[in-house]
């Protein structure tokens, strides 16, 4: 068969074009949008092996919009998302209160194959990338329940972020924790289950390497965070946003309970090793961080009278000190911690931290006991009780107050940088000629991505100045894709040892989601070995 006119002539450039040498090309290649790439693949036989293996490196990607037109601030960020080639596994998008979340969920949705797992969720703020002047921005909405606007926060409570990344040596799933409408019953065993056969299918390990979990700002994640803690290996990463309204889409979603009068009370994307990677496909790691913002303070106490209050989601109790067997009050505890900061009753945040020992099993299985540290905002105290939000607090549990400082998250952002600068020693870290457009050496160990999740009560108004969440991250990966936002409730599994409490009774006990935190998940990637 003699080849069409114009066939020649496209095979005939492209000879020409590879004459100008691979290296050469593949910087060509690299830098076009990521479907003019899609569409030069099909040019020859050399330009699809050099996009195949461009669209096989680790890539993360993301930009940022302030434009208060919707359909306007979606298109800016998938341009930019999209201008460099990128294969995308999963995407992440953050919007304004303002911003209709079903009709942002459409207008990102169309922009991707039907395929690739998205999750929409209205945050308290975002972080990154701005698309129009490539610098990042800390966008923190006004979304304080009192009447004082904020000046130094954004009132318009417009805009949009969008993650999009593929991670190579990985599957990415998609998993509902669902939630029955009648009493609303969280099917929590069934997620578990879920997130144990997919990972074994995939991988052979029922531990996945790691969950980006999302959950919705009406839904106790505690109870759930505490089996996922329970039920999986400790090296597998669980991070995300423990408090807000999401939508998903995801061709692998599954809902366990086939149950149709059941809804979405978190949604989980787990990343899985894949056992049937390509030969050639290097190794993605995760690694976690995490910036505290609150210091113990007072004595230990114990609770002794304990009231829940379902109808408003609280607690009321009484305690008493460690030692003491006198019973007391909301008001004589409060005066007691304002004692200690001296007579400072106006900080911005006070919590108490709660230690809960408890058994825990998943289905049929055989309950062990753990011990868990989880926060609970103090709302007031009277001469009757003390005002906990949240349920789960038995009587005989100890707790400890914590405040909020400032000074010391800034301590706590500068351990988490100088433990990113010996992460990049280890991984030997370098930013070179040879990197491709994500700041990735192809030949090296290196960090090719960060995801962030902060406390929407920390930002510009608790430290006076923009950016010192991220800095942390940006000062040691500049060039690198950085993206994250501001949450009510930073999901982060772990335990006491970040608080300063490095006792070894108190570093048994586990601590999943966090106040006044910033968790910093980091993404590096380590080529697989040269073949012979």
């Amino acid at each position: 068969m003699v080849a069409k006119p114009r066939q020649r002539q496209a095979e005939m450039a492209a000879a020409t074009i590879d004459m100008i040498g691979e290296d050469i090309l593949h910087n060509i290649l690299s830098k076009l949008p990521a479907v003019e790439c899609a569409a030069a693949a099909c040019v020859s036989r050399s330009w699809n092996l050099i996009i195949t293996r461009l669209l096989s490196l680790p890539n993360l990607s993301s930009s940022l919009s302030r434009n208060p037109n919707l359909q306007g601030a979606v298109n800016e960020v998938v341009e930019k998302v999209l201008a460099r080639p990128i294969r995308p596994q999963f995407v992440i998008a953050s919007i304004g209160p303002s911003f209709d979340l079903q009709e942002a969920h459409r207008l990102i949705t169309c922009r991707f194959d039907s395929r690739i797992p998205v999750i929409t969720s209205i945050s308290q703020g975002i972080f990154g990338k701005d698309a129009y002047t490539n610098e990042f921005e800390e966008v923190q909405w006004d979304t304080f329940e009192d009447d004082e606007a904020h000046e130094d926060l954004g009132n318009e409570n417009q805009g949009v972020l969008l993650t999009v990344g593929f991670l190579p040596g990985l599957t990415v799933d998609l998993i509902p924790l669902s939630k029955t409408q009648g009493n609303q019953v969280l099917m929590i065993d069934d997620l578990v289950l879920s997130i144990r056969e997919h990972s074994s299918s995939h991988s052979g390990s029922a531990s996945p390497m790691g969950i980006l979990l999302f959950s919705d700002e009406d839904t106790d994640i505690k109870p759930v965070l505490e089996k996922l803690d329970y039920a999986f290996s400790t090296e597998t990463v669980i991070v995300g946003d423990g408090g807000s309204q999401f939508l998903y889409r995801g061709d692998t979603a599954i809902n366990r309970s086939n149950n149709k009068a059941s809804s979405s009370a978190a949604v989980a994307l787990l990343f899985s090793t894949d056992r049937g990677k390509p030969s050639g496909v290097g190794e993605t790691q995760f690694h976690v961080m995490l910036s505290t913002g609150i210091s113990p303070i007072g004595p230990v106490y114990k609770a002794v009278s304990v009231r829940e209050r379902p109808k408003d989601y609280s607690t009321w109790l009484t305690a008493k000190r460690e030692a003491v067997r006198e019973s007391l009050d909301g008001q004589t505890i409060l005066d007691q911690i304002y004692d200690e900061l001296g007579g400072h009753i106006n900080c911005p945040a006070l919590y108490v931290g709660v230690t809960k020992r408890r058994k825990c099993s998943i289905g049929q299985e055989k309950p062990s006991w753990i011990n868990m540290h989880e926060f609970h905002e103090v709302l007031r105290g009277d001469e009757e009780y003390l005002y906990v939000h949240g349920v789960g607090i038995r009587s005989g549990d100890s707790f400890r107050f914590y405040q909020a400082k400032s000074g010391l998250a800034r301590v706590s952002c500068n351990h988490v940088s100088n433990s990113f600068r010996h992460l990049k020693q280890d991984l030997n870290y370098q930013s070179d000629d040879h990197t491709n457009g994500n700041g990735l050496d192809m030949h090296k160990k290196s960090v090719f991505g960060g995801i962030m999740f902060a406390c929407c009560g920390r930002g510009k108004l608790f430290f006076g100045e923009p950016n010192v969440d991220g800095s942390p991250f940006l000062e040691n990966f500049p060039g690198v894709t950085f993206s994250g936002t501001y949450c009510a409730g930073e999901i982060a599994r772990g335990d006491l040892s970040s608080y300063g409490q490095g006792s070894q009774e108190q570093s048994s006990e586990r601590c999943c989601l966090h106040v006044f935190s910033t968790v910093y998940l980091v993404m590096s990637y380590t080529p697989a070995l040269p073949q012979r």
